[in-house]
Formats: C-alpha cells, structure tokens, sequence
C-alpha cells in the first residue's frame, strides 16, 4: 500500500531507485560468477598439472615463450643428457694386486691396456732392471734406425733378431746392442717411442736396463698399436716373433690368456750381488675375446721358479681387473703356486 502522503512524482522517483538497485546486485552476481569459474579452472588445471593428467588445448591457453623457458629450467619439460661414470683403472688394478701374495722381500708392478677400449691402468712405479725383455726393445731400436735408413733388416740382422726372440740368445742380443749403438741408440730411440722412464744399461749390460711397467705398456703399443713410429712391415715381423718364442718360455703373462691367443717376451736374470732373481713378461694376450697389452715387472724373488709364479698371479690380477674375473669368486693365483714345469731355469739376462 502507498504511503498515504506519496505524489506521483514521488513514487515514480522510488521505482528508478529500486530498478538501479537491481541492476547493481546482478551484475555484482555476474561478476562473483566468473570469478567463481575462473578460480575453478585453473585449480582444475593445477590439480591435473600435479597429477600427470593431460588438458585439452583447447580449453587451455598456450604458454607463453617465458613459461617453456621456466618449463625447460625446472627439467619438467626436457631429459638432461646421462654421463657416464668415470672408471678408476688404477684403483681397480691395485684392488685385485692386492689379492696377489708377494713373497717377503720381493717386489712387483704390473701395466695393463685394453686394445679395443684404450682404458688402462698402472700399479706401481719404481724402476726394474730388464733383463732379457729388453730384447723387444733392442728390436724396436733396430728395425726403426733401418727405416730412417730407407732399408730393411740385413739377413744377419734378421737371424740374430729371431734368435733374441724366440729363443732370448744372448749372444745375438750383444750383437744387436752394439748394432743399435748400444745404449744411446737405445734411449734416443725411446725417447721417439714414448718412453720417460727407461735408461739403457751401462756398456755391454743391455740386461740391467732399467724401466718401468708403464714404459714397457708404451713400448707394446708400439708393437701392438696402429699409432706407432714403427711401419706396419716392422710391427708385424716383430709380433711374428713373440708369437713363436720356444715353448719353454710360454709363461708369464700368457697366464692371463684364453688359450694360445698370445705374444710374448720375457726375462729372468739372478743378481750375483743378492742371489735373488729378476723375473718379468711383456706382451699382448686375448682374454674374453678382448686384446690386452700387458706388463709385470718383479725382483727380489729367491728362485726363478718363484718369480714365475709372482708373476703369472700378477698377470691374471691386472687382466681381471678388466674383465671383472674377480667377481665371479675366483682369486688370483698365489705366488707362491707352483711354477709351470715348463719353464726353463737357466740363468739368462
């Protein structure tokens, strides 16, 4: 009912009041309304985003060029690159020399190269006298002065280096030393070879050249290696020769070797001063269908016998250490095993 004391004008003026009223709460509820959407939308967006779930394009927008960046920074959006980890070869190589047995008073060092990989290891080094290895040495000297020389191996050259070999004849070898000019020709021809640790003996002593197992890995990579200042020609008659050395002299670091996939030299010398022996191997054996360049040096030993064994165990040890024959359960062998009975045990250097 109007108020009894309302004009016409007046309750025309009341009703636009009421009308402006009206149109203020619905667009005040208008507005709570998309708000309301809004905020619900991109907690749904939020929550599927937490989720894994997938949006849809289209009812999302694209992101900006500074949001695919954060994307990207965060590692949400992109897969980091893996590396792989770094291999200790050294560590590893000590781990399993330390499972080899080293008579009292005795030393030992060993060098190993994986051919197909090029990771290798060194454990230990001290300097040890040559004895008859540095025949290989002598060779290397030999065949690289003639191919500065533009000439290949006389034949005398060639029968007194098949003797060194495959035989270790020292009488061939003192002709070749003094060949190469002894122990000059020997270092200067190291030096090219890569050898920082090795001194060529005094006079006639070739077999007291002193060197290292990490020298001895650098002068088999010259032998064995494609990059190698011998020419193919040399190295290939030079294998050849390790490759058939005389069937008493097959221990060593063959020991490590499936089978008769290797090539060898070795050296066994006893110190008039000491009584005790030198005993060492160098060469290339297969093991696992992989090629190895292998190294060990030994003294201190009371019998060649000894020796062998010390040596042969440390052989396996520096190969395991590649092929993991550690963690199959079987140990090195003992030095103090039993050296192979066909090891010859004359004195030589």
């Amino acid at each position: 009912m109007e108020s009894p004391g309302a004009t016409p004008g007046s309750r025309r003026g009341g009703r636009r009041v009421r009308r402006r009223r009206r149109a203020l709460v619905r667009v005040a509820l208008a507005t709570v309304a998309v708000i309301g959407a809004t905020a619900a939308g991109t907690a749904y967006v939020r929550a599927h985003a937490r989720d894994g779930g997938t949006v849809s394009s289209a009812a999302s927008p694209k992101p900006s060029a500074s949001s695919s960046s954060s994307a990207s920074a965060s590692g949400e959006a992109s897969v980091e690159p893996v590396t792989e980890p770094v291999v200790d070869r050294d560590a590893l190589l000590g781990k399993a020399m330390s499972t080899v047995t080293v008579p009292s008073g005795a030393r030992v060092s060993a060098a190993v190269l994986d051919l197909d990989s090029g990771g290798s290891a060194v454990h230990g080094d001290t300097a040890f006298d040559t004895a008859s290895i540095v025949k290989v040495d002598i060779l290397a000297t030999l065949l690289l002065q003639a191919q500065d020389a533009g000439r290949s191996p006389t034949a005398a050259e060639r029968a007194y280096a098949a003797k060194m070999i495959r035989n270790s004849d020292n009488a061939s070898a003192s002709e070749l030393w003094d060949a190469i000019g002894r122990a000059s020709g020997l270092d200067a021809a190291n030096r090219r070879f890569g050898l920082t640790g090795t001194r060529g003996g005094d006079g006639t002593l070739w077999g007291l050249t002193q060197t290292t197992a990490a020298d001895q890995l650098a002068l088999l990579r010259q032998v064995f290696g494609d990059d190698s200042k011998l020419s193919e020609a040399s190295r290939s008659y030079l294998q050849g020769l390790m490759r058939t050395v005389e069937s008493d002299q097959r221990w060593g670091v063959s020991a490590a070797a499936d089978g008769a996939g290797f090539a060898l030299k070795n050296g066994w010398l006893p110190r008039s001063s000491t009584g005790l022996w030198d005993v060492n191997s160098i060469g290339r054996v297969t093991a696992g269908g992989t090629d190895y360049l292998v190294a060990v040096l030994s003294d201190g030993t009371v019998s060649q016998a000894r020796g062998i064994a010390l040596v042969e165990a440390a052989a396996r040890a520096a190969v395991g250490s590649f092929t993991d024959a550690g963690s199959s359960g079987s140990a090195p062998a003992s030095a103090s095993a039993s050296a192979p009975t066909s090891a010859s045990a004359s004195a030589s250097q």
